[in-house]
């Protein structure tokens, strides 16, 4: 008898993937080669897609954020700080670690089996160029440029970002409708597509490369992380000081729950105090086993058997919409 076990996807890669197909909901736009441009589009998503993905029902923050900034001479992106201010502070970078397409490409990478870059010093150091990359390619540049050539200009996203090349170029050019847009091509996609493999065989090798050192959206989120409503919490009482969680977690924290913590829940694995836990406020999500009763452990699986429902039932009414009913198709 083969007593071997199939590994089941955890709940958290199976939210990534949710998330990643309720992004990308306009399936007919990778079947045709096109473009959503409906409605939705005004709509920002939490995570980094890109808004010219053929998939993408919504837009990217980071994209609308850089456009508002060129426009702030004649009107102000009240809209996007405002979207921004809001999942900041109700997720913060529990975005990264559960809802960004992007954060599940990486982690996909870096399953392929090779030596791997542990963290240290020098990883903790490259964490804040992200920061450096926020103040200028997203927010000085198109600023400046919007402000002295009334034009947009969304710098991270034309001349950096490997979402808006592999979600947008790649998968529309790779598609027979668009083999005319060859010709067009020159440096910048160029140098975009070596940063985009760069980038790829970064995070093979070292965990979540672009999310820890380049991504300037988590560097936005990672502001609201100490205030966020949905999170990673930590115990006091409980809690002996080992330091364990943050030895075995991954990213460059320096503590549960700061700025580069993306609220992964694995150092619940590894805290042999059992005192951390994921909680949204005063209710909490999960928390390590064997530390609730029978009645309260059914309980939470009745309720997330419903949320579950619920969210399928948002997939399935957005995969009509996006794909058949939508007037803008």
């Amino acid at each position: 008898m083969d007593n071997t076990k199939t590994r089941q996807p955890s709940k958290r890669r199976l939210i990534q993937l949710y998330s990643a197909l309720l992004y990308n909901a306009h399936l007919r736009g990778f079947v045709e080669g096109k473009i959503y441009q409906g409605g939705a589009k005004y709509a920002c998503v939490p995570g980094l897609n890109c808004y010219s993905c053929p998939g993408a029902v919504g837009a990217c923050p980071l994209g609308a954020l850089q456009n508002a900034l060129a426009a702030s001479g004649h009107r102000g992106g009240w809209y996007v700080m405002g979207i921004l201010l809001l999942f900041g502070t109700v997720l913060g970078r529990t975005i990264c670690g559960w809802l960004c397409p992007m954060g599940l490409v990486q982690e996909l990478l870096h399953r392929i089996p090779t030596f791997k870059i542990k963290k240290s010093r020098v990883t903790w150091l490259l964490s804040y160029l992200k920061y450096v990359l926020l103040a200028v390619f997203v927010i000085a540049v198109p600023l400046w440029y919007g402000l002295s050539h009334h034009l947009p200009l969304p710098a991270f996203c034309k001349y950096i970002c490997p979402a808006g090349t592999l979600e947008g170029a790649v998968v529309l050019l790779s598609h027979p409708a668009n083999s005319g847009l060859y010709g067009m091509l020159g440096m910048l996609f160029t140098s975009k597509f070596v940063i985009l493999v760069v980038i790829g065989l970064a995070c093979v090798f070292c965990y979540r490369s672009f999310c820890r050192f380049l991504c300037p959206l988590g560097a936005i989120y990672g502001l609201f992380n100490r205030f966020c409503l949905l999170g990673v919490s930590v115990d006091t009482d409980k809690c002996s000081g080992c330091g364990s969680c943050v030895r075995h977690c991954r990213m460059d924290v320096r503590r549960v729950g700061d700025r580069e913590c993306i609220h992964c829940a694995k150092c619940m694995e590894v805290c042999a105090e059992k005192a951390i836990s994921l909680r949204a406020g005063k209710v909490t999500l999960k928390t390590p086993e064997g530390t609730v009763g029978e009645a309260e452990r059914k309980r939470r699986e009745k309720a997330g058997r419903i949320a579950w429902g619920i969210a399928l039932a948002l997939l399935c009414l957005a995969l009509l919409w996006f794909n058949f009913l939508d007037p803008a198709l």
